[in-house]
């Protein structure tokens, strides 16, 4: 039988604690993980194990980082179609765009019909970030004031402490957006679309992350034209080599007392830069 909507994002679930030598039942909320495919014209593009809340926003900003398309308006329609088996966002892409998804997806798929394989693959995923060009500069204390607003906006994560976050954070304007998802990759693209939805760009702020920084993030935050990326966590060598080549400020293991600058380290605004064998 197929939902009638999406599931709620957060689920309560029934379970049994072991604390202080006792057991104990009772309840936790906890994230809700669902299976979202994206098609296009109706071909099934990709299938994301995703959190169920701000679809429209996931579905435009994965089009976007994906180079499916370059701007919100060419997605005609967009249509959220649950089924048994998880949910499906519809989107029908305009021409020349659907043209030219249709005419990739025939490139790409190879014999074995798995959609991406092969040396394919390998191209996109390893595909060359566009150069992010900013005379944007930050100082230490915008840098500790975003990571600050960041848990507030994080209502899922409250709940359950088991969902990353994206922000973007803006001089002047504070924390503008964030999303939250299961998958750090969703949460980046949500936010990506919906500050495309908005018509805000991300050229003159921080994307803010709660996760580890891996390549693919680097990837999405140059397509979105982001100059800073702060994350709470370390980046991967990968990703560091990839900030380096578009052009973004990578500063990660940021906490209250400071953090640590990966790669161009001349956008921030700090009294001393000391090297640290």
């Amino acid at each position: 039988m197929s939902l009638s909507r999406p599931p709620a994002p957060i689920y309560h679930a029934s379970r049994t604690a072991w604390r202080d030598g006792r057991l104990s039942a009772g309840e936790r909320s906890i994230p809700e993980e669902t299976a979202v495919a994206l098609t296009y014209n109706r071909v099934t593009h990709a299938v994301m194990m995703a959190t169920p809340s701000d679809l429209e926003d996931f579905a435009i900003g994965f089009s976007l980082s994906e180079g499916i398309i370059a701007d919100p308006g060419e997605v005609e329609s967009l249509e959220i179609v649950p089924s048994k088996d998880g949910l499906e966002l519809r989107m029908w892409i305009a021409e020349p765009r659907g043209g030219a998804f249709a005419d990739r997806r025939r490139y790409l798929a190879g014999p074995t019909g798995c959609g991406l394989c092969g040396i394919e693959s390998l191209e996109q995923a390893m595909r060359k970030p566009p150069h992010v060009k900013s005379d944007l500069r930050v100082s230490v204390e915008t840098i500790r004031d975003a990571l600050a607003a960041l848990p507030a906006a994080q209502t899922f994560n409250q709940q359950t402490r088991a969902i990353h976050a994206a922000g973007f954070w803006e001089h002047g304007r504070g924390l503008v957006a964030s999303r939250e998802d299961v998958g750090r990759h969703n949460a980046l693209d949500k936010l990506a679309g919906a500050l495309a939805r908005i018509g805000i760009s991300a050229a003159r702020g921080i994307v803010l992350l709660t996760s580890r920084v891996s390549v693919e993030l680097v990837q999405k935050a140059a397509v979105m034209g982001a100059p800073v990326i702060v994350a709470v966590s370390a980046p991967t060598a990968l990703a560091v080599r990839t900030a380096e080549a578009a052009g973004i400020t990578l500063a990660a293991i940021a906490r209250e007392d400071g953090f640590e600058l990966f790669a161009h380290p001349q956008r921030i605004d700090a009294p001393v830069i000391e090297h640290v064998a």
